[in-house]
């Protein structure tokens, strides 16, 4: 069943959201179809999408979000790893299966309205912002070829769903945009991200899997992003800060990030618990980084991340809020014109990383650096030109590793194990 839009020239909002989702529920009635929006900008409020019904928006299509709180009911659903009442996606799904949206079309979030209230009037704000795209226990989603822009909060955030692809999506939000992140699975399995050029105020990739305040810990695994183009951003592809529940099986490959503040980003903290595993990272381009790799298990920022055991660079006892990183390798990478740091990467003292790796990896310092922190942790300050830190690292291998206009030795150790180094500096001596 196809079934062309709303008349377009329906000018209130709340009626043609009223339009636009009964059209979207005649379809799923008679056994699923595509719901077509045609050229033209069309209004509305939230819309809940259907199991077996296909949005798509054709080529000079608008779909444009009006953003009065109204028109966005409150949903049950997870925000920054905690379950609670939050302001409806733009596009919301919750238990559906065969969800899909396509096409040569724009979505538009109207985030500017949205921004403005959380930065100077949080408080009439009953709810936290709307994701552009909420999908909640869904089953076999598809999102591809759509134009996403002016997200209220995260663009694209598949939670607790199976099964998910997420292809040519072209994300656009302003730098300054607060919370804006391109697309965040959060406990997902079997995800694959491929051929998207992302553009935001935050992370542009995040792999999440709630926090302490999550009740149910589920796992994000079995996750692939290839042939993606980021910049900008606070990070290219990010795992943590939530990742109670674990992140596993993640290859990352064939990307390229400009502009980014970090490239690979690895963050958590004790008492979020939870295990990262099974990382591969190959074949990518940085430039215009502040740091191309951080792993930062002492990441303060939220709620709880300024409590002085956070920072804390003595063992602590190990316990069932103890992060655990392993298994990561980064292969085949250039990062030119870079500013902070050659990269950051720490365990935690009572639980080191382990089985790391860094092979065939072309630093390179950019010639007027930027001073920044490479990391949010207690203790690190703004710097430039520093070669690679690696702390309470155990079992590691650097090989083939460059690192050119380094103002010091191209690695340093602190508290590390069983590491095996192969690094050159611009002077060709081992760090």
């Amino acid at each position: 069943m196809t079934v062309t839009s709303p008349p377009q020239d329906l000018v209130d909002p709340a009626v043609a959201t009223t339009q636009w989702q009964r059209a979207l529920d005649e379809a799923a009635a008679a056994g699923g179809g595509r719901v077509s929006v045609p050229a033209g900008v069309h209004r509305t409020g939230a819309l809940r999408l259907r199991s077996g019904v296909e949005l798509h928006l054709e080529a000079g299509a608008l779909l444009q979000f009006v953003p009065d709180p109204a028109l966005y009911p409150a949903v049950e659903a997870r925000w920054e790893g905690a379950v609670g009442r939050v302001h409806s996606p733009c596009l919301y799904a919750h238990g559906e299966r065969d969800v899909a949206i396509t096409g040569l079309g724009t979505i538009d979030g109207g985030g500017q309205t949205w921004w403005d209230t959380f930065r100077h009037r949080r408080e009439e704000l009953a709810h936290p912002r709307p994701t552009l795209i909420g999908l909640h226990e869904c089953e076999r989603v598809t999102i591809r070829d759509v134009a996403l822009r002016n997200s209220p909060a995260w663009t694209v955030h598949p939670s607790l769903c199976e099964d998910v692809t997420l292809t040519n999506l072209h994300i656009h939000n302003p730098a300054e945009s607060p919370n804006t992140d391109g697309i965040d699975p959060e406990s997902c399995r079997n995800v694959r991200i491929s051929d998207c050029h992302i553009d935001v105020g935050d992370d542009c990739i995040a792999l999440k899997a709630g926090t302490e305040r999550t009740p149910d810990r589920v796992a994000t695994e079995n996750v692939t992003i290839t042939g993606c183009t980021m910049v900008r951003g606070h990070g290219g592809v990010v795992i943590g800060s939530e990742m109670s529940g674990g992140v596993r099986n993640v290859v990352i490959s064939n990307c390229v990030f400009q502009g980014a503040d970090r490239g690979i980003r690895l963050k958590t903290r004790r008492d979020r618990g939870g295990t990262v595993e099974n990382v591969r990272v190959s074949t990518i381009v940085m430039d215009d980084v502040l740091c191309p790799l951080t792993v930062n298990p002492f990441y303060f920022c939220g709620p709880d991340g300024k409590e002085p055991h956070v920072g804390d660079r003595t063992a602590r006892p190990v316990d069932a809020g103890t992060p655990h990183l392993r298994s990561l390798h980064l292969s085949h990478l250039t990062a030119t014109n870079v500013h902070a740091s050659a990269g950051h990467v720490f365990g935690l003292p009572e639980a080191p990383l382990s089985d790391f790796s860094l092979h065939d990896v072309s630093i390179t310092f950019a010639a007027a650096p930027r001073a920044a922190a490479p990391e949010m942790a207690s203790g690190v300050e703004e710097r430039t030109r520093s070669g690679i830190e690696l702390g309470f690292v155990a079992d590691g291998e650097l090989s083939r590793v460059r690192v050119r206009g380094a103002d010091g030795p191209a690695v340093q150790t602190t508290s590390c194990t069983d590491l095996d180094l192969d690094v050159r500096g611009s002077d060709d001596h081992h760090g």
